[in-house]
């Protein structure tokens, strides 16, 4: 069975709306793309290689990522580039209700509703599948209980709006910490892996007579 692990760029107020530039997504008006920029240094990409490189074994997109990513990668054929090579070659697994086809190489287009194509595709596969941005497709798999770990970089950054990580509706999950480092310009990197339902509790204290 696969394992689904959430890699994000988000701000510190959970914004991961449009990190690499002006006109990446525009929804709802948002005028604040590119707001990551300024953070990715030598640190930052050693972290990205490794997670490409040791980590996934396939990518899950939306359709939104999947035209930024198609539009851009085939495009890079440095050989020395190992991210662009990792991205090139790795099956690519897209949910669109749009799309009837996909040109970009090892591209395979989900059918149905995502919660069920994904659900299908964990019990299929094998390995680590891994998302990269494609904020409202992680929304649907929040919402339906799919993801098993995330990996998160958040930027020193605040935003005020624009599309969050979390957002309402996401079933209740406990996480583990099993990864944190922080890069020279204070990105800090986090891999969650899920643990268990939450528990509860309370401060107040028991009435004593």
């Amino acid at each position: 069975m696969g394992k689904l692990i959430v890699t994000a760029f988000v701000t510190l107020d959970g914004v991961m709306q449009a990190p690499g530039g002006p006109g990446e997504d525009v929804d709802e008006g948002f005028e604040y793309g590119g707001w990551q920029v300024p953070y990715v240094d030598h640190d930052f990409m050693g972290l990205m290689t490794g997670i490409f490189e040791q980590t996934a074994d396939h990518l899950l997109l939306g359709r939104k990522t999947y035209d930024i990513f198609a539009a851009h990668w085939p495009r890079v054929t440095d050989e020395n580039d190992s991210i662009a090579v990792k991205l090139n070659a790795m099956p690519k697994y897209v949910a669109s209700r749009t799309r009837s086809s996909l040109e970009w190489h090892n591209s395979h287009l989900l059918k149905g509703e995502a919660e069920e194509s994904v659900a299908e595709l964990k019990e299929r596969l094998d390995g680590v599948i891994m998302t990269q941005g494609s904020s409202d497709l992680i929304r649907t798999l929040q919402l339906h209980d799919l993801v098993d770990e995330y990996r998160l970089l958040v930027n020193p950054v605040i935003i005020g709006t624009g599309k969050r990580l979390f957002a309402e509706g996401a079933a209740p999950a406990a996480w583990t910490l099993t990864e944190s480092r922080v890069t020279s310009v204070g990105v800090q990197y986090c891999a969650y892996e899920r643990a268990a339902k939450p528990e509860y509790g309370s401060f107040q204290l028991d009435d004593q007579e």
